[in-house]
């Protein structure tokens, strides 16, 4: 008989709030990528246009851990007219000896929302500059502020500029995030002006086509660019992507889907250009910002590593409270 643990939206909210370690282990999983025998396989994508749907499927094994998970994320983006969220998922945790279920957790897309902010902030500690007053975020969602809340965890903010295509949420957004972090915030008129004076501009938004251009880029600039995490999405003009140090989290997946992917098309960079990776970085075996005066854009499309790096941290976290309902399942010889 073998016992699975299931664990709820709210239990993993408590579990794993957005934190330094939650930050230092998504951090440990880019590291893996860069040293150790992961095996991650391409994302698989399940479109259903009928419905305005997608689910993406995102796994991988690393040494360190003795689980690994496999995510279940759909998209449905009807679903707000049907008063349902457009967003839900879970993720299975199996054990890395023995293929056995471990744990089922039905986190709603929490997990995920929570390390792909973690990753922003790894990617800001090892690329930004020490010294990040102004700060762009553009997006406005439930992303942008994670993001934001997440940069706050290793670089120390002084003001910020929002820019959203919905004014009302941009304004709700420097509200919220005035109140809650104790930073200024305001929103800016467009793109240019929340850029004008950043230090660190973070792009949170599914947009089509590109928000950042070449024009934008002043020297010393970081760009944490998260946004595309499918092929038709853009928020990087492609030469803005070419006049930067660009470092990425998985170079065979920014080539296919990432901003990567529409400088390739467009043919600002070469395609056997030699692409670094964030894990290169953190293992010292490729540079990320050289100088001071470096623009560097962090190419995040979100990995199957960071899944099971972070669903390992919840279930560590739940066998030690004790929490989760047990289900005992009979296995047959």
């Amino acid at each position: 008989m073998t016992s699975i643990t299931l664990l709820g939206e709210a239990q993993l909210r408590e579990l794993v709030p957005l934190d330094r370690a939650a930050i230092d282990q998504v951090e440990a999983a880019f590291l893996a990528l860069a040293t150790e025998a992961v095996a991650m396989p391409p994302i698989l994508r399940l479109d259903l246009p009928e419905h305005n749907g997608e689910v993406d499927v995102k796994t991988a094994y690393l040494p360190r851990f003795d689980s690994f998970a496999i995510k279940v994320s759909p998209g449905f983006f009807n679903n707000p007219a049907l008063g349902l969220p457009s967003l839900n998922g879970l993720m299975l945790v199996l054990s890395a000896k023995t293929g056995l279920t471990e744990a089922v957790l039905f986190d709603n897309g929490y997990l995920t929302a929570v390390r792909t902010a973690a990753a922003g902030a790894v990617a800001a500690r090892w690329l930004a500059r020490q010294h990040t007053p102004q700060v762009a975020v553009l997006g406005a969602g439930e992303q942008a502020r994670l993001q934001l809340q997440a940069l706050t965890l290793v670089r120390r903010v002084e003001h910020v500029r929002v820019w959203a295509r919905n004014p009302a949420n941009a304004r709700r957004f420097a509200e919220e995030m005035s109140a809650s972090l104790g930073v200024p915030c305001e929103v800016a008129r467009d793109v240019h002006h929340a850029l004008a004076e950043a230090d660190v501009a973070i792009t949170t938004t599914p947009s089509r086509t590109p928000l950042i251009e070449a024009a934008h880029l002043r020297p010393g600039l970081h760009i944490t660019a998260m946004g595309s995490d499918a092929e038709h999405k853009n928020e990087i003009a492609p030469d803005a992507l070419a006049a930067a140090r660009y470092i990425c989290d998985r170079a065979q997946q920014t080539r296919v889907l990432g901003e990567l992917h529409h400088a390739l098309n467009a043919g600002t960079m070469r395609a056997d250009a030699a692409v670094t990776e964030l894990g290169q970085v953190i293992a010292e075996q490729a540079a990320g910002r050289v100088d001071d005066s470096d623009v560097t854009i962090c190419d995040l499309t979100g990995t199957g590593a960071q899944d099971t790096a972070i669903a390992a941290l919840a279930l560590q976290r739940a066998r030690s409270a004790g929490v989760g309902t047990i289900f005992r399942n009979d296995v047959k010889g």
